[in-house]
């Protein structure tokens, strides 16, 4: 499945926010991000990802390890995405160094996370907050097969236009570059 997404900067986090809860009840959640690299760097060479994500939420804890491959469509950079839940998060991280990985970049993400249905799909919108980066960001998501990432975005823009977030606000800038700029 292609996780298709697009990315916002919010200029008045509190609107959306409201907009938001009339569709569904806040998940608030901390997520400590660990992306991976081979040594050569290989893998942001080739546009894909591999992190160890663990999300620290009000009833629980859980470990994700996720890959995503290349961009499908340029424009949104939407990518198929792979992701299981793990039991371990340091026996994650240690079989990724084990294979040869090497800890690329790690940081920490506060997020509001919504789920809901709009235009006939699963929706999961996330206000995110990252502390070395000034300003809120919305990531809209919905997943969609590979000859249906077109109409996806499309919804997912309709969205983004009923939360407030004019075409202007969409953004391809990613947390890991610049978060990595922050610290140069």
């Amino acid at each position: 499945m292609i996780e298709a997404e697009l990315k916002a900067r919010v200029h008045d986090p509190e609107a959306v926010m409201r907009r938001l809860e009339e569709r569904a009840s806040a998940r608030i959640e901390v997520y400590r991000d660990t992306y991976y690299d081979r040594p050569d760097g290989s893998l942001d060479k080739e546009d894909q990802e591999l992190r160890v994500r663990t999300v620290h939420g009000a009833d629980e804890t859980r470990t994700v390890l996720t890959y995503k491959d290349a961009a499908v469509d340029e424009a949104s950079g939407s990518k198929p995405e792979y992701e299981t839940e793990v039991d371990d998060a340091e026996a994650a991280h240690a079989i990724l160094r084990g294979l040869g990985h090497v800890q690329a970049i790690a940081f920490e993400k506060r997020c509001r996370n919504y789920d809901f249905e709009a235009h006939g799909r699963r929706m999961l919108a996330t206000l995110v907050r990252v502390p070395e980066i000034d300003g809120t960001f919305l990531e809209l998501e919905t997943l969609a097969a590979e000859d249906d990432v077109t109409a996806a975005l499309d919804d997912v823009r309709a969205v983004l236009a009923e939360l407030g977030i004019k075409p202007e606000d969409l953004t391809r800038e990613t947390y890991t570059s610049a978060v990595a700029e922050q610290r140069a």
